[in-house]
């Protein structure tokens, strides 16, 4: 098969009348175009060019072959040209998976000036706490938030994330404030079904990580639901900071001073390794990458 560096070189030699002048044209040396035109003319089994120490003349093959070379030759630099300006302008159908809670509190808002900036884009958005397979959900992008396991996908921090255990004024006032990690048993807890197990928590300390038992009140697949619960009392509760921010800001919810923490995770963007990674899902994950900072606008502290 001929190559297509082949053709342009040959098309080339055409255009300038010599192998020296499709050197200078291409950027190559010289033996590199003669090296390219003999390989070409072995492939086809024709000679193309009468080369004689002063002119290059299109053998009969070669007149004939050169017309069909020019127009290929042609039509990959316009298609070149216009997947280059299609991936500038950013068009065409992506889908992307986010948390729910997460979506509506900030990956939402971070969406619409993305949007609004590259209007070609058709998004699907599919918002499920639960951790979907990519591949066979058709998936380009989707953003994963704690301590990823290996699974195999291609993973990229966005920003950084970590969790607090927050309790509302009046369920401390009732039941005391917990500052010791075995004190947190003798508290009803509110736990994420979406974490398993939901009733271990893990803090980390000086002497490495340590997991704590919990006993769940209520146990929900939702991080707004517990949160709110929370607030109401119910319990303690494990939370993202990028949930919690603003309960814990307008003090309807407060972080327990425990004499450890839990271990900083982040947010990611993860891909299929069998996936080619398009110029929209890269800007896309550039943007998010701004818009959250890092450390994250709703996390002055930094995980």
């Amino acid at each position: 098969m001929v190559k297509t560096e082949s053709l342009q070189t040959f098309v080339a030699i055409v255009a300038t009348g010599s192998l020296s002048g499709a050197a200078r044209r291409l950027r190559l040396s010289k033996s590199v175009v003669s090296q390219r035109l003999a390989e070409m003319e072995q492939t086809l089994g024709v000679r193309l060019l009468h080369r004689s120490t002063r002119s290059l003349q299109l053998t009969e093959e070669g007149a004939a072959f050169h017309d069909l070379a020019e127009r290929i030759v042609s039509e990959l630099a316009e298609a070149t040209t216009a997947i280059a300006a299609r991936a500038r302008s950013l068009q065409g159908p992506m889908r992307v998976a986010m948390p729910l809670s997460f979506a509506m509190l900030h990956g939402g808002p971070a969406l619409y000036p993305f949007l609004a900036a590259h209007p070609g884009i058709r998004l699907t958005l599919d918002l499920d706490d639960r951790v979907i397979d990519l591949v066979a959900e058709g998936i380009d992008m989707a953003v994963r938030i704690g301590r990823l396991d290996d699974s195999g996908l291609i993973a990229r921090r966005l920003t950084g994330s970590r969790n607090v255990v927050v309790l509302s004024p009046a369920h401390a006032a009732a039941h005391g404030m917990p500052r010791r990690l075995e004190e947190l048993a003798a508290h009803p807890a509110i736990t994420y079904s979406n974490r398993r197990p939901a009733e271990e928590w893990t803090f980390e300390t000086a002497a490495g990580l340590r997991s704590v038992r919990v006993k769940s009140r209520l146990q929900v697949n939702n991080g707004d639901v517990m949160r709110d619960a929370a607030i109401a009392g119910l319990g303690i509760a494990m939370l993202p900071r990028f949930l919690c921010a603003a309960a814990l800001a307008a003090g309807t919810l407060v972080e327990a001073p425990l004499e450890a923490a839990p271990p900083p995770g982040g947010v990611y963007a993860v891909y299929p390794q069998n996936r080619h990674l398009s110029a929209k899902v890269r800007a896309l994950t550039e943007h998010l990458r701004s818009a959250f900072g890092d450390p994250p606008y709703w996390d002055p502290v930094g995980p």
